[in-house]
């Protein structure tokens, strides 16, 4: 690893990462404000959920859920938290060599008397430590969120800090997933259209295996393999899925490794 690559990632998306935590932050926080109204009108809210086709019940994970407790209303939130941090780690993941690459920057880096495979592990560690760093802002103000809103109402925090540990494989997949995009295609011009068609396309298909219970799109999509509430309603991860999940991650990053240290990188003529 180098640790002047390193840093200078980091730096670079320090910005990025304070406006990921902060907004998701806000939202958690704003949602859960709404907690006592929901736990409230528990009877009225289960009865108007009801009234929906239980396919697009199953398309937001709403089916089985109690909006009225403290764990199956949150698993409702975590499910935009979740679309919010597949799109950072997705970025995170096509910008990662691309943006120097675009930049015709690329060349004047590897110059320097580091191999590619320091030059790759020092961008990934950075990208790794600053979605902990989202991670961690999530762990605080879901936590915070809790104890100001919920009205002592009794929940499993086991149950949650295992829907808190996901958040890590999630966001890996994510990162993986479009690095290893990023290496195959020629060349991302923009890594925002990447990153959002990636993050927002694994939601469709989450959705629509919701719909379609009879085709298997969940061993497709992240979503599905850390579904909130299949995690609060058993208390245990989908061990297949999430298996399935770290060896996509795993073998997206080796692929990654491979392809980087073979690429011809575009220089400045």
């Amino acid at each position: 690893m180098s640790a002047n690559i390193f840093i200078h990632e980091f730096r670079t998306r320090l910005k990025s990462v304070l406006i990921w935590s902060l907004s998701i932050a806000g939202l958690t926080c704003f949602f859960f404000s709404l907690f006592p109204v929901f736990a409230n009108q528990a009877a009225l809210l289960n009865e108007f959920l009801a009234k929906y086709p239980p396919q697009l019940r199953a398309a937001f994970g709403m089916n089985n859920m109690d909006l009225s407790s403290v764990l199956g209303f949150y698993s409702l939130l975590f499910l935009f938290i979740q679309l919010c941090l597949a799109i950072q780690a997705s970025n995170y993941g096509f910008g990662l060599v691309s943006i120097e690459e675009s930049e015709l920057t690329a060349d004047f880096l590897l110059s320097k008397p580091v191999s590619r495979v320091q030059v790759l592990t020092s961008k990934l560690l950075a990208a790794l430590v600053s979605l902990t760093l989202t991670n961690l802002v999530i762990w605080v103000s879901t936590f915070a969120a809790i104890a100001l809103f919920s009205e002592n109402k009794a929940y499993d925090p086991g149950r949650l800090i295992l829907l808190l540990v996901s958040i890590i494989i999630f966001q890996l997949f994510f990162l993986c997933v479009g690095l290893i995009i990023s290496l195959l295609v020629k060349r991302v011009r923009s890594v925002t259209p990447y990153g959002l068609g990636l993050a927002f396309g694994m939601y469709i298909l989450s959705a629509f295996s919701g719909i379609f219970s009879d085709v298997a799109l969940e061993y497709i999509t992240p979503f599905k393999h850390l579904d909130a509430p299949y995690i609060i309603a058993n208390g245990a991860y989908n061990t297949p899925l999430v298996l399935l999940n770290v060896t996509v991650s795993l073998v997206a990053l080796a692929v990654s490794y491979w392809r980087y240290t073979r690429r011809d990188i575009p220089a400045v003529s």
